[in-house]
């Protein structure tokens, strides 16, 4: 574990050094008060990103894979024993996440199975602790954690009856859902979700292992395939190499792992057990061909390359870290699965947090620097003026007074053009959010519950569920064409600025609604596979049907409208600044120039320390631009990118 720990490490010291670098951007903006309130929003959204980053490892299979003796293997092993418990049958009952935050407390929180009455998903019960049993982990050896942690696997027995009105599918065969036991009773995790807190090294490094059940229990809990699963940065589907692919296991492949999203990097599959192949009857070599050769039939029949399959014993692996046999470590091939990990992991997820951290800095950046350009080319000129005015009779000042008031005037305008096109921009910013707005989602959520509730047949179900998809995508769509509108009313006038007064405006910063289009498409593919089948539909009483479908597609759509609503308020708020900024900056300067030909049209004495003043002004600027300059070349530096490639990626952006 200790190279896990070490890459980390480094990855969280890369993420704490560009954040540095970033404060210290911020700092600056503020000292010389040539930064604005939406730059330093953008600046404090990505240090909290940067301090508070997260890594989530998810580990898929069906029971009895060795799927929680694999987390003990990679991550536990320093421990000198299991800590997560691992048996023979099922041990892990619930969806169960590892994690520590700075300042919280060691302890086991567990939600009941029965809160799924509340009608209210997991991620919103985590808001409310009296919704959880607690605890507390007193003792952080083996033992102590071996002795809370085996309250996961914790069963109970309820009714047919009961058991589906939580979500539960029955089936007598025990294939597609929990099977009744000789009492007709039914055996389900006594619960919905489990949360460890403890500060383990990676965990403290903003690691988070997330524990799930089988193929019974995750059908139960849609919002962990609905959102758990999708969000993970590495997915690590377990298979054993003894039965290798069973019609279970395929299942949950293509409907959870495979079907959790469009990213497939990061997705690896773990073929355990392979241990099961020494037999002593067999040499090195025929054990190695039987392994290639089960590599390759499960590589067949997942579809995926071999590389992706990694044969391993996480179980020889363990004990071979526990007592220091480097030999049986080897023959368990537990390394490579751990470098395949952290090479796909770490360097993914650095690049999301690359490309936001160049993202939210290079727009700050050019603003900035358009900024102090405007402003160095206003003192240049003023300079000039002044300069020409040496030795010049009382008539040549007065007639450069009426010049910069004539451009005064053009300027005022220029600014009514400029209040017209911010009426503009306010009627189709109302539009914008009209139709991507969190009301009009409340409206067609409402809409949709409604329909649900009054139908009477299948069809009517099946149709008021897909159409509060088509209106989503309806929603999206004409909010594309708003966007449009916006950045193409506002290019017209960046350019209008630029020509007639000399503005250096870049074209506005473009958005697009593709992510969010694409996370509606996942989530209606999962609700297709899960929820609209014509088996789910029959079986499923209207009423608990709703409930499940409202738990988790109607919330997972919502969580992906609040972001998209977040985004563009924050564009919209971007898109004008500049504009913004650089008439105030003009305005500023238009009116110190007159000030200053007043000044020297009363006494003509201070010519000489006007100018003086205005060239302290021009190294001034010069010497901001060098810093900024010098912000940027760093921060570069920090993320691990060429100065000019960041350029090329934020004109690629």
């Amino acid at each position: 574990m200790t190279q896990l720990i070490d890459q980390f490490s480094a990855y969280a010291d890369w993420r704490a050094s560009a954040a540095e670098t970033v404060t210290r951007l911020r700092n600056w903006l503020s000292r010389n008060e040539v930064g604005d309130a939406q730059s330093d929003l953008r600046l404090q959204y990505l240090l909290d990103r940067l301090r508070d980053d997260k890594l989530t490892v998810a580990f898929v299979a069906e029971f009895s894979r060795g799927k929680s003796e694999l987390i003990n293997a990679i991550f536990f092993a320093d421990y000198g024993d299991r800590i997560l418990p691992s048996s023979a049958g099922r041990t892990t009952m619930c969806p169960t996440e590892l994690q520590w935050s700075k300042g919280a407390r060691p302890e086991l929180r567990l939600l009941p199975i029965r809160s799924r009455e509340r009608q209210a998903p997991v991620s919103e019960l985590k808001r409310y602790p009296e919704e959880w049993q607690v605890v507390p982990l007193q003792a952080l050896d083996a033992a102590g954690l071996q002795a809370a942690l085996a309250r996961v696997g914790e069963t109970t027995r309820v009714s047919q009856e009961e058991a589906e009105r939580l979500g539960f599918i029955i089936d007598p065969k025990g294939e597609q859902g929990l099977k009744p036991g000789a009492d007709g009773l039914i055996e389900m995790p006594s619960w919905r979700h489990a949360v460890i807190q403890f500060p383990h090294p990676l965990l403290e490094q903003g690691l988070v292992v997330l524990d799930t059940p089988g193929l019974n229990a995750i059908g139960a809990e849609p919002e962990l395939t609905l959102s758990m699963l999708p969000s993970a940065h590495a997915v690590l589907y377990i298979l054993a190499a003894d039965t290798g692919v069973t019609q279970s296991d395929l299942a949950v492949w293509r409907d959870y792992v495979q079907g959790a999203g469009s990213r497939q990097r990061g997705r690896l599959v773990v073929l355990n057990k392979i241990d099961g192949l020494w037999d002593g009857l067999r040499d090195d070599a025929q054990i190695a061909a039987e392994i290639d050769k089960q590599v390759s039939s499960v590589a067949d029949t997942l579809d995926i390359d071999a590389s992706a399959v990694f044969p391993v014993s996480a179980q020889k692996g363990l004990v071979a870290r526990i007592n220091g046999d480097a030999e049986l470590l080897e023959r368990s091939r537990m390394t490579a699965l751990e470098q395949a990990l952290t090479g796909e992991l770490l360097p993914a997820k650095q690049d999301i947090v690359r490309d936001d951290a160049l993202a939210e800095t290079s727009e700050v950046f050019a603003q900035t620097r358009g900024l102090l350009e405007a402003r160095l080319a206003s003192l240049r000129e003023q300079l000039q003026e002044l300069t020409d005015l040496r030795g010049k009779n009382q008539s040549v000042i007065e007639y450069m007074m009426r010049k910069i008031r004539t451009e005064k005037e053009d300027f005022e305008q220029g600014l009514q053009k400029y209040y017209a096109v911010r009426s503009v921009f306010s009627n189709l910013t109302n539009s914008l959010l009209a139709n991507i707005g969190m009301d009009a989602l409340r409206d067609e959520t409402r809409r949709t519950r409604e329909a649900m509730m009054e139908s009477t047949f299948t069809k009517g179900l099946r149709d008021a569920m897909e159409g509060f998809f088509q209106h989503l995508r309806s929603n999206l769509q004409r909010s594309t064409g708003e966007i449009a509108e916006i950045i193409k009313m506002l290019d017209a006038m960046y350019k209008r600025f630029s020509v007639e007064h000399g503005l250096k405006l870049p074209p506005p910063e473009a958005f697009s609604t593709l992510r969010y289009e694409k996370e509606i498409e996942r989530l209606e593919s999962a609700f297709n596979r899960q929820l609209n089948t014509t088996l789910t539909l029959v079986t499923t009483e209207k009423h608990t049907l709703t409930q499940k479908f409202f738990e988790t597609v109607a919330v997972q759509a919502r969580r992906t409208f609040e972001l998209a609503n977040r985004d563009v308020e924050q564009w919209l708020r971007a898109v004008m600044s500049p504009l913004e900024t650089q008439v105030r900056e003009y305005q500023i300067q238009l009116k110190r120039r007159l000030e200053s030909v007043k000044r020297i049209h009363q006494a003509t004495d201070t010519l000489e320390d006007r100018v003086e003043e205005l060239r302290q002004g021009e190294t001034s600027v010069l010497g901001m631009l060098d810093e900024l300059e010098a912000l940027q070349q760093e921060l570069a530096q920090r993320l691990g990118v060429e100065h000019g490639e960041a350029t090329e990626t934020r004109r690629a952006a």
